[in-house]
């Protein structure tokens, strides 16, 4: 008889969902076909087959895939009378600064819905406005009027004074409602930051949470555990309280795993290159992990702690198309799971995958380790209505689709090395993902990168990394010094730790 996996590392990418287990001190990995309707379904199909878990450490892009495609839940803002439009206001910054027709990122919630309540706290923290009985009430009113499902409180100078979001938490509590506190969450300064990572917890909260409940039936107790963005795992109740935290919990897991075995191989200056289905994320390791104290998912600001990882939309299932110039194009939309490359037999849109299986690149009866085969004829077919329009062979076209991939691969780790200041030539590329190893020759050759390192099972190396990560919590706050600074820093920093110790003991 077979034992019972001790512990199951889960990604949940766009195309196929990986589980690495650990079974009788030995690895065993599975792939499976990703469920977008629902992602949970993959995952509880692949522990049916490893026969279940003890303990599951999960990686997911479902919260980052709720943002993108905007199917978040219906979310109200409390903000202090005022201050409803700085999640529109925003920052005067402009990344197309030259576009005739620049496009802002919409708010997560419409004018109606953002609330202004009649209070307010100065940057000392001392109260100028209190918050009122009748003004609480008023609030609860307008969050029932708008029909909101999820709640986001951000009041001004909330991290210096929290006693009047903590008030209108205690009166929202038992509606229903997933409410989020931004003093919990982000206790620092910056008011368009902390207004827009609030309220991006809220908006994802609810799918976020429905979903690890179905994962925490199959894997019962405090036995889920979820990745960050930052590379660390948290409990399943934090998961849920603050999603906003595993947005790029898939790319770390990749990131993580990546270090630690080219580490073991000897290499500890990488650039890793993970090439999935529906992207290709990169990350410069020089020595450790390179980390930002905040990062941008759709124009939107997220100030959570995270690895600093750069993504383009080119993966084996991105599609290829010609613009309206005649251009051939590639991504950044993807053919996803469903339904897939053509090749795969359900779908007939070109892709990435497709130019690799024409090009020779791929075997037709070996993939997924013999388990899935492909057909080539359908991704001929596929290719071909482009190579019509181009006046170019099937396998010109598919050369050209997999070099326009590349450009766009090696833009990226350009912007990781060359634009931040380091040389890639003394870095050793790490490529993994599905489709990772297809295109880090060329890479390579293109950059002047004489090392490239391939790790066992490429395609598995993010639900390693997600497997082989440690329970990590992060904690910061803003504080106000008058001189001499230590006795105020000192005591703030063993707040923090008191509250560290608290969580973990916790969990």
């Amino acid at each position: 008889m077979t034992p019972r996996p001790v512990l199951v590392g889960v990604d949940t990418g766009g195309t196929f969902t990986d589980l690495v287990a650990v079974v009788g001190g030995w690895l065993r990995v599975l792939k499976v076909r990703s469920t977008p309707h629902d992602p949970a379904a993959a995952v509880r199909a692949g522990l049916a087959t490893l026969g279940g878990a003890a303990r599951l450490h999960y990686g997911s892009t479902v919260a980052t895939n709720a943002l993108l495609e905007r199917r978040g839940a219906r979310v109200a803002l409390l903000t202090t009378a005022g201050f409803e439009d700085v999640l529109e206001i925003g920052r005067q910054v402009r990344p197309a600064l030259y576009a005739l027709e620049p496009q802002r990122p919409a708010p997560l919630m419409p004018r109606a819905r953002r609330i202004g309540v009649r209070e307010r706290v100065l940057a000392d923290g001392t109260v100028e406005t209190p918050l009122r009985p009748r003004e609480v009430a008023r609030a609860l009113a307008a969050v029932a009027r708008s029909r909101a499902t999820a709640v986001a409180v951000c009041l001004l100078h909330g991290y210096a004074r929290p006693a009047h979001e903590r008030r209108l938490g205690r009166a929202l509590a038992g509606r229903g409602l997933h409410v989020t506190l931004s003093h919990r969450l982000l206790r620092e300064y910056r008011e368009y930051e902390r207004v827009a990572t609030t309220a991006l917890n809220a908006y994802v909260g609810p799918l976020m949470a429905r979903h690890l409940r179905a994962l925490a039936a199959v894997v019962p107790g405090r036995r889920l555990r979820v990745m960050q963005s930052g590379g660390g795992l948290i409990g399943a109740a934090v998961a849920c309280a603050e999603p906003v935290r595993t947005i790029l919990s898939g790319p770390a897991g990749g990131v993580v795993g990546a270090a630690e075995r080219a580490r073991r191989a000897g290499h500890r200056r990488v650039i890793t290159l993970d090439m999935g289905g529906t992207s290709a994320d990169v990350s410069l390791v020089d020595g450790a992990l390179a980390y930002r104290s905040e990062t941008s998912i759709d124009g939107l600001p997220v100030r959570v702690p995270a690895i600093d990882i750069h993504t383009v939309g080119a993966g084996g299932g991105s599609l290829a198309r010609l613009d309206r110039g005649g251009a051939l194009r590639v991504g950044p939309e993807s053919a996803g799971a469903d339904p897939g490359p053509a090749c795969y037999g359900r779908g007939s849109a070109p892709t990435v995958t497709d130019a690799n299986l024409v090009l020779g690149r791929l075997v037709e009866t070996e993939f997924l380790g013999g388990a899935m085969r492909l057909d080539r004829a359908r991704a001929e077919r596929a290719i071909a209505p482009l190579a019509r329009r181009l006046g170019r062979s099937v396998e010109a076209t598919a050369a050209g689709i997999v070099r326009v991939a590349n450009a766009a691969m090696e833009r990226a780790l350009r912007v990781v090395t060359v634009e931040r200041g380091h040389d890639p030539r003394l870095f050793t590329l790490v490529a993994f993902g599905g489709a990772g190893a297809l295109h880090a020759a060329e890479l390579a050759a293109t950059l002047g990168i004489r090392r490239v390192y391939v790790p066992r099972q490429p395609g598995l190396l993010s639900a390693w990394g997600v497997l082989a990560a440690e329970v990590v919590r992060d904690y910061g706050r803003t504080l106000r010094v008058v001189a001499p600074p230590e006795g105020v820093l000192g005591a703030g920093f063993r707040a923090l730790v008191r509250a560290a110790a608290r969580d973990l003991e916790r969990e």
